[in-house]
């Protein structure tokens, strides 16, 4: 099965679909809302490449670079989505 969701982009743009692994980044990127994703909380092997993606088929995501502490320190990627959109449809379909 491989996940799929048609979007529309507001208030009068294009409908679209997002296949695979951009679509589900895309989906929690939605969900998310102003507050945006991070590797950390919204796991997934691959975010920036799924934000490269999404960026070139024109949707506007900002990368919000933070520090974290722990055992591990460093940074990592909020990534917030600011263009506005719909979900129309969220399917698995066969691959």
């Amino acid at each position: 099965m491989k996940y799929s969701i048609v979007l529309k982009v507001e208030p009068d743009g294009a409908t679209m679909r997002l296949d695979g692994r951009v679509a589900w980044a895309m989906k929690q990127l939605v969900n998310a809302g102003k507050g945006g994703c991070t590797p950390i909380t919204h796991p997934g092997p691959r975010w920036s490449d799924y934000v490269f993606k999404a960026r070139a088929l024109g949707f506007v995501i900002e990368t919000v670079h933070e520090a974290h502490a722990g055992q591990f320190p460093g940074h990592h990627a909020r990534y917030v989505l600011h263009t506005d959109v719909t979900i129309l449809e969220d399917m698995a379909v066969a691959a």
